[in-house]
């Protein structure tokens, strides 16, 4: 990590919160505790523990691994359906391959994002490639559920493959950072993520001693996760380090800064930055399925295993 890099960050287009912009103090920092998804990989819960009310329009983010996979020991997750709002699965070693249960699919590695609007719902897989398994290797990368508004939750399915290289590369005014800009914008610069709620995700990283101020949307909340490394947040600079994540309050800007020394396995601080527009609807969740209802929850589960999510392939390729 990262799998997405410049050699020399200054020859990026840079960005710095205005002067004037109201700094976005910390309201709390959480730490992830660890589980197992699927067939058994571990997971870092990232947004446990945090009231909605500072994560809408998220819902959940996992960090899956990071992990060195001896052969035979690699996993994915079995089919499961989905509904009523979007997947995001950010990979930063390894590979990944999906597929539904209308045909769709593909292959997401190494900086790769897999961006899925399950909308009025599909059966869906995710697992290593065959040869993965039988070779084993590092697997890293996180998974976020954004929700969808009431007037977007039954629309059809969607897929966006987003390949590394195509999200968009900034940096700090002394090049300490380098901000990949996922979905949203960041200081007038747009990622190639489209959002039928207005987020914005970053994953930036910072050398040993280098600090950012960026501008964040005022009508969005802000949160930042430490996917690696060790650093401080806010202009009190609380710390953080990995599996952490801070709340920020109200402001105009978020500011990040990287400890002086980081661990011999972790030469600069990892971390995501997401803002969204908060929905302010109703919220039923259970499982797969996130609806505004109790009712809409059960039509889900109706539908479901009465097979009108889809079912799932003969053969799958997997």
């Amino acid at each position: 990590m990262p799998a997405v890099t410049v050699e020399n960050p200054i020859t990026l287009p840079r960005v710095a919160a205005p002067a004037e912009a109201l700094p976005r103090p910390v309201l709390t920092v959480t730490t992830a505790p660890s589980g197992f998804e699927g067939e058994g990989f571990p997971v870092r819960r990232a947004f446990a523990g945090i009231n909605y009310q500072y994560l809408d329009p998220f819902i959940m983010m996992d960090q899956m691994g990071e992990v060195e996979y001896a052969p035979g020991e690699p996993k994915g997750t079995p089919w499961h359906p989905h509904r009523g709002f979007e997947t995001v699965t950010y990979l930063l070693d390894g590979t990944f391959v999906h597929q539904d249960s209308n045909g769709g699919g593909g292959t997401i590695q190494n900086g790769d994002t897999q961006w899925m609007t399950a909308g009025s719902g599909l059966l869906h897989i995710e697992a290593p490639p065959e040869e993965l398994v039988v070779s084993g290797g590092l697997f890293h990368g996180l998974q976020l559920w954004v929700n969808l508004p009431a007037r977007d939750k039954m629309m059809d399915p969607r897929y966006q493959d987003i390949r590394g290289g195509h999200v968009r590369l900034l940096t700090s005014p002394d090049g300490g950072a380098l901000l990949r800009v996922i979905a949203g914008e960041l200081g007038g610069h747009e990622g190639p993520g489209i959002t039928h709620t207005p987020i914005t995700m970053v994953h930036a990283t910072l050398a040993p001693g280098a600090e950012i101020t960026l501008p964040w949307r005022e009508d969005f909340n802000g949160l930042a996760y430490v996917l690696a490394g060790r650093g401080a947040v806010g202009q009190e600079l609380r710390p953080v380090r990995k599996g952490q994540t801070a709340v920020f309050g109200d402001g105009g800007s978020l500011t990040v800064r990287a400890d002086e020394s980081q661990d011999s396995n972790t030469p600069d601080l990892e971390i995501v930055l997401l803002g969204g527009q908060p929905i302010r609807e109703p919220m039923a969740h259970y499982g797969p399925f996130v609806m505004n209802t109790q009712e809409e929850l059960r039509q889900a589960f109706e539908d479901f295993q009465r097979g009108r999510l889809g079912t799932v392939p003969a053969v799958h390729g997997m």
